[in-house]
């Protein structure tokens, strides 16, 4: 499996400003402020429940998203990562991680955007390798379940057309 997704949701959501990450990752793009190639930055926050405002870069998008109305970073890997499944899982798990931490430090954001690193959903954005099936989430789990730990709780969430997702939740 390759392509993983991760998203990390906010512990509060009301009163965040999305327009706001517009100059924040100019600025990463500008400072190179990730290990990878950042290329520009996109709005969609005219669309709801949906990306909000993304971080395009050629590995992989952060972006600020809304989808089903739950705001969180999602880290979308589009190249393919060396090692195995669970060594890709930690390396996008560490990718969004990291830039959750940044932009809570960001001066638009400090002290009114919290991230609940207890959350996760890791998708894998690949449907004909991956298919949303029991067969493909034991799979999956097996491998989330060895980079996090037995002090996560695992579920399969979505529909069998939507993408093959574990939610992660510590405690």
């Amino acid at each position: 499996m390759q392509h993983f997704r991760v998203k990390v949701f906010a512990k509060t959501a009301e009163g965040v400003d999305l327009h706001a990450a517009i100059p924040v990752f100019h600025r990463w793009i500008q400072k190179s402020a990730l290990p990878e190639l950042l290329i520009d930055v996109a709005d969609y926050q005219h669309v709801p429940n949906g990306p909000g405002v993304m971080l395009v870069g050629h590995d992989s998008h952060y972006g600020l998203d809304q989808t089903k109305g739950r705001l969180g970073l999602l880290y979308t890997r589009r190249t393919v990562l060396a090692g195995s499944v669970a060594d890709r899982i930690r390396a996008s798990i560490d990718a969004v991680q990291t830039a959750c931490r940044m932009l809570e430090k960001e001066p638009e954001y400090e002290g009114k955007l919290a991230f609940d690193y207890g959350t996760l959903e890791i998708s894998v954005n690949d449907r004909g390798l991956a298919p949303n099936t029991p067969e493909s989430y034991a799979a999956l789990a097996a491998d989330v379940s060895a980079v996090l730990g037995p002090e996560w709780t695992l579920t399969h969430v979505g529909e069998p057309r939507e993408l093959l997702t574990v939610s992660a939740i510590h405690g």
